[in-house]
């Protein structure tokens, strides 16, 4: 009977979005360390532990299977930095240079790879104002640029380019030298405080942000050095 009980129990159901998630998880690592010529629906199955027919019948071409991690990739920044907030809702939202550094600098040190991917899909586009990401970071620096809080004539595209650029580009340099997740927590706290510094003195009126001092900013990057400098001399 307990044989019979069990051929009759009913198999767990599938969960198609769940699938199809794991399959684009799979999809962005291969990505990151393949580039767009290494990418195949079977290779993207058989990593993702799923039969081929599954895999196709959610991403029937090659070129579907790529188009859809990319935009996975950027839907991922967009939930990860601004949680699940539309445009609309950052436009109606207290302006916060500082968290918002923080946030992306912490994201992108602990996901390099997507931070790559979503570059690399950024150089390869002729239509990336219609990036999902792309729109709502411009979107918040269009609305920093156009507060009190900011100085006049910023070059708002050149601006957004040249913090995203640095802030996913870090972490490639920077984790080569780093173990732990402290130490990462530190680096992407550094690009944190030179990003906001170099703001500070370029698009940010000083006088708007008394909290963000140089003085504090390189204090603490200093004792993130010498912590830094002492957990190497006891691992040596």
């Amino acid at each position: 009977m307990a044989g019979t009980e069990n051929r009759m129990a009913p198999k767990p159901r599938r969960d198609p979005e769940r699938t199809r998630e794991a399959i684009l998880e799979v999809a962005a690592r291969l990505l990151a360390r393949d580039g767009p010529e290494g990418l195949s629906v079977s290779q993207v199955a058989k990593v993702a532990g799923v039969n081929r027919g599954t895999a196709y019948h959610h991403f029937q071409t090659r070129e579907q299977l790529l188009k859809e991690t990319t935009a996975w990739v950027s839907e991922k920044l967009c939930k990860e930095v601004f949680g699940n907030r539309s445009p609309d809702d950052v436009q109606e939202e207290r302006l916060d240079p500082r968290a918002l550094s923080e946030n992306l600098a912490n994201f992108a040190m602990e996901n390099p790879e997507l931070g790559r991917i979503w570059l690399a899909t950024m150089l390869r586009s002729t239509r990336r104002a219609s990036d999902p990401f792309w729109k709502l970071y411009k979107n918040h620096i269009d609305r920093f640029a156009e507060s009190e809080l900011a100085q006049p004539d910023i070059d708002r595209e050149v601006h957004a380019a040249v913090m995203l650029f640095g802030v996913f580009l870090w972490p490639v340099w920077a984790r080569s030298s780093v173990q732990s997740a402290k130490e990462r927590q530190a680096m992407a706290q550094r690009f944190s405080n030179e990003s906001l510094r170099l703001a500070l003195h370029g698009s940010m009126r000083k006088e708007m942000f008394p909290d963000l001092e140089l003085s504090d900013m390189r204090a603490k990057t200093s004792r993130d050095l010498k912590a830094r400098a002492v957990g190497q001399k006891r691992a040596d």
